[in-house]
């Protein structure tokens, strides 16, 4: 029972991983279109969108490796 139980963490981790590091991405790529760098001039700041994504795969990476181990 406990050797199902590591295989789904461990998958789970994987998956978080995974999410993780395309939040991040689709982050970093919305933060370089023009719409962002014209608020980001404006305002000095990037949106609230972006950061959210930034954030949030942070976190969902951070849980995936403790996840894994």
């Amino acid at each position: 029972m406990a050797n199902s139980s590591n295989v789904t963490s461990r998958v789970v981790g994987l998956a978080l991983l995974v999410v993780g590091i395309g939040l991040a991405l689709w982050g970093y790529q919305l933060s370089e279109s023009v719409g962002s760098q014209v608020t980001e001039a404006l305002t000095g700041a990037e949106s609230d969108k972006i950061m959210a994504l930034y954030i949030s795969g942070a976190v969902s990476f951070v849980v995936g490796l403790f996840l894994i181990k």
